[in-house]
């Protein structure tokens, strides 16, 4: 999947979020905010591992971002970290840093 096939915000994944806790719109603004802190943490850690040319390194916060991007609908964001991912579980950083760069502006900061 090209990475400009996914929105950068699925606002109905949010809706649906929301519906899921019955509305509460405080936790799901709770939810959102520690996204944001916790993925630029791990946009960091992404970049870092590509800076030491640590294909392993790069997994763990990859597959961190990945995951919680998906829930809060940030589908461009999840989609880049899946990317990073599997280069990472391959054992490679070829393209890790280019695609840590798109993440960045697409992503939480």
């Amino acid at each position: 999947m090209s990475t400009d096939d996914t929105t950068t915000l699925d606002t109905s994944v949010l809706a649906a979020l929301s519906d899921s806790v019955g509305g509460d719109v405080a936790f799901v603004a709770d939810l959102v905010e520690t996204y944001l802190a916790d993925g630029a943490v791990q946009l960091a850690a992404i970049d870092d591992a590509v800076r030491s040319s640590e294909a392993e390194a790069l997994v763990r916060p990859a597959h961190t971002l990945k995951s919680s991007s998906r829930t809060v609908g940030a589908n461009r964001l999840g989609e880049l970290s899946r990317q990073i991912e599997m280069l990472g579980r391959s054992g490679s950083t070829t393209e890790a840093g280019e695609l840590a760069a798109e993440a960045r502006r697409s992503g939480p900061t």
